[in-house]
C-alpha cells in the first residue's frame, strides 16, 4: 500500500495528491460578476473583506462575507458577482493589476470585497472515486486556522523558492483536511466525513482505510461495532452512501491504480496489498471494477 495515514480522512487526501495550478487575490468595487463554466478542478475560496454572492452551477446561490471559506472538490461551473449584479450589456473581463491580483469592477468605484480564490488538481489515476467521497461544497464561517492558511499558500504559489512544489502540496493536504473537518457533521450528505462522526462506523471506516492488505468482512466489522450484520449493513449504507463492501473495494481499487501508475511492483505484489490473496482473484475483481485487467490498465496510464 503507498504511504497513506493512519486514519481514513488524511488517507484520502493523501491519495489525492493535490497539486498546486491557480491562485490570485480579487478586488472588486461597484456591480461586478465573473462567470465561469468550462471548470472541471478544485476551487477555494477564502473572502478576507465585504461580501458578494456565489452560484456553482446545480445548487443554491450563496452569500459569502469576510471570514467565509468555501471548498468545492469539483468544480464544473460558477458565477461570483456583487450583491446586485451588473446589467448584462456591462463588460465583465476581470483586469490584472499585478501578479497574482485582478480588479473586478469599474476601475472608479471603491474596493469593496477582497478575496483569494484558488484552483488546484488531484494527481491521482483515483480522483472521481476519492472526490466521490467528500462533500459537494463546504462552506465554513470564522475558522481562523482554515483562512490563514490561504495566505500563505497565495504567497508560496507566486514565489520562487526552493522546495516550493512539496510545501504547497504538504499546505494544501492541510487546508483540504482542515476545511474537511470544520464541517457539521449533521449538515453533510452521506460520504466519508458523514461516515466518521459516526462512533459505530468509525472503526470499520479505519480498518478499511488503513489495513487494506487484510480481510475484510460485513460481519466482522459489525461485530467490532457491537451491532447485528443487518443493522451495521444499513447504518453503514445510509451514512456513507454506500454498502460496505462495495465502499471497501472501491477503495482497494483506489490504492491498486496509484500502486500500478507508480510502478515498481509486480501484479502479484499489488494484489497481495489490497487484500487479494492471487493475481488472478485481484485481475478479475480489477477487470470488474475499471473494465481492464491491471496490466492493459497500467499501459494505458504510463507503465
Amino acid at each position: 500500500m503507498p504511504d497513506t495515514p493512519a486514519d481514513p480522512l488524511s488517507s484520502v487526501v493523501t491519495l489525492l495528491r493535490p497539486a498546486p495550478s491557480i491562485s490570485k487575490m480579487v478586488e472588486a468595487g461597484g456591480q461586478w460578476m465573473v462567470e465561469r463554466h468550462d471548470l472541471a478542478s478544485p476551487f477555494y475560496c477564502a473572502v478576507v473583506e465585504g461580501q458578494c454572492r456565489l452560484h456553482v452551477t446545480g445548487r443554491e446561490p450563496v452569500t459569502l462575507t469576510g471570514g467565509d471559506f468555501v471548498l468545492i472538490p469539483h468544480l464544473q461551473g460558477f458565477t461570483m458577482s456583487s450583491g446586485e449584479p451588473p446589467p448584462a450589456h456591462v463588460p465583465r473581463l476581470p483586469l490584472e493589476t499585478g501578479p497574482g491580483r485582478f480588479r473586478l469592477g469599474a476601475s472608479e468605484a471603491p474596493v469593496d470585497m477582497r478575496a483569494l480564490v484558488g484552483h488546484c488538481r488531484f494527481d491521482t489515476p483515483a480522483s472521481d472515486l476519492l472526490v466521490s467521497l467528500l462533500p459537494e461544497m463546504i462552506h465554513v464561517s470564522g475558522q481562523g486556522r482554515l483562512t490563514a492558511l490561504v495566505p500563505v499558500i497565495h504567497e508560496e504559489t507566486r514565489a520562487d523558492r526552493p522546495g516550493r512544489g512539496i510545501v504547497l502540496e504538504r499546505l494544501l493536504e492541510v487546508m483540504l483536511i482542515e476545511a474537511m473537518r470544520s464541517g457539521h457533521a449533521a449538515t453533510l450528505p452521506p460520504g466519508l466525513l458523514r461516515g466518521l462522526s459516526d462512533p459505530q462506523l468509525v472503526d470499520a471506516l479505519q480498518r478499511i482505510h488503513t489495513q487494506a492488505d487484510s480481510p475484510l468482512s460485513v460481519s466482522e466489522m459489525a461485530r467490532a461495532a457491537g451491532m447485528s450484520r443487518s443493522g451495521f449493513f444499513e447504518r453503514f449504507r445510509r451514512q456513507v452512501g454506500r454498502a460496505p463492501m462495495e465502499y471497501a473495494t472501491a477503495w482497494r481499487m483506489a490504492v491498486a491504480k496509484t500502486l500500478l501508475r507508480q510502478g515498481g511492483l509486480t501484479i502479484t505484489e499489488i494484489a497481495m496489498k489490497v487484500g487479494y490473496g492471487s493475481a488472478s482473484a485481484f485481475g478479475l475483481a480489477f477487470a470488474r471494477h475499471e473494465g481492464l485487467s491491471p496490466g492493459a490498465w497500467a499501459n494505458r496510464n504510463g507503465h
